[in-house]
């Protein structure tokens, strides 16, 4: 049993630490390009396998390329039972925006490119990013989903989910292919899927809130410790470029309510 805050969670055929790390944060400002210490970088995700985490989550679009070679250069060959959750469904322009790759062959592509990156045969679990930077976006998810659903027969992926998603593209991609999570935005301060995260929790899909600090930093400790007792279904992916931020991380995590 894991000694990190909240213990474990079965999330698929695999056991992973419910208290995870979010590596988006290691590319450089504005999630575009190198960070400016990777060594630093590179430590970060060691200390983070050395504490006992077994749940990253990264993108090939975050850089683009770079946090997934930064996870490649400091833990390939990844240790037994270590899960690198990646994302696809967006890319990047010059701009730093984040415009949508959900057709079929942009999926494909960034299913080879996250594997290349990675230095994986199969990709342990793949979300479907879905909606914008403004949030979820209603609309069908089928073509989309079918394409990784086909991917994951050929064994390219070993799971599914999705990420910035409503309700209703959550029950469609789970008519589709079984999933394992959903990723959307959520902190004390945007509950708004209170409903959806017990639901998922019965049918033992696991919920991955991204921002669950919500920006604030005074209320960081309580944040991430209320999370985990929200509900034993969420895990946390909070992310820095800092091991004394990732050791304050679990630790506030660890506080009592």
């Amino acid at each position: 049993m894991s000694t990190l805050p909240g213990g474990t969670w079965k999330l698929g055929d695999l056991s992973v630490t419910r208290f995870g790390y979010g590596a988006m944060r290691l590319a450089g400002p504005g999630v575009m390009g190198p960070p400016a210490d990777r060594d630093g970088a590179l430590a970060v995700l060691r200390a983070a396998v050395d504490l006992g985490i077994t749940h990253i989550d990264t993108s090939d679009a975050y850089g683009p390329r770079v946090t997934n070679e930064l996870i490649r250069a400091a833990l390939h060959p990844y240790p037994d039972g270590l899960l690198v959750a990646t994302k696809v469904g967006a890319t990047r322009d010059e701009r730093g925006g984040w415009p949508t790759a959900r057709r079929p062959e942009d999926l494909r592509r960034q299913v080879h490119d996250n594997l290349r990156a990675l230095g994986l045969d199969a990709l342990g679990l793949v979300n479907l990013r879905l909606g914008d930077a403004e949030g979820p976006k209603p609309g069908s998810v089928a073509e989309a989903f079918e394409t990784l659903a086909g991917l994951q027969r050929e064994g390219l992926i070993r799971q599914l989910g999705v990420s910035n998603a409503t309700a209703e593209q959550i029950a469609e991609a789970r008519s589709i292919a079984p999933i394992v999570c959903v990723q959307n935005m959520y902190n004390l301060a945007h509950r708004h899927d209170d409903e959806l995260i017990d639901r998922l929790a019965l049918d033992g899909i696991a919920y991955v809130p991204f921002f669950p600090l919500g920006g604030s930093t005074p209320v960081q400790p309580s944040a991430l410790a209320w999370l985990l007792r929200r509900s034993p279904n969420i895990l946390l992916i909070p992310g820095t470029s800092s091991i004394a931020h990732l050791r304050e991380n679990v630790a506030a995590a660890g506080l009592a309510a």
